[in-house]
């Protein structure tokens, strides 16, 4: 996948995991966790056999949005006191 790829993909997953969970506001904020979610989904999801983020389709929008939404509940699980930044 290109830069633009990520990006795109990176915005689509830090929007819906705002949507679902909330996080940081702002479009660097949803831009920057959507592609640690990416990476974080992927990672995962290749570590469990399920699939990877190859490209901008929905398997990979599902996968990076749940590795963002799974990014926000582990940071806020170990930093108490914040519940809206990442």
């Amino acid at each position: 996948m290109g830069i633009l790829s990520w990006i795109i993909l990176g915005l689509i997953a830090g929007f819906l995991a705002n949507l679902l969970v909330g996080g940081p506001g702002g479009i660097l904020g949803t831009l920057v966790l959507g592609i640690v979610g990416a990476l974080v989904g992927g990672f995962v999801a290749s570590a469990l056999g399920i699939g990877t983020v190859d490209g901008l389709d929905l398997g990979s929008i599902l996968i990076a949005t749940m590795g963002a939404i799974l990014t926000v509940v582990v940071v806020r699980a170990i930093t108490p006191g914040r519940t809206v930044d990442v």
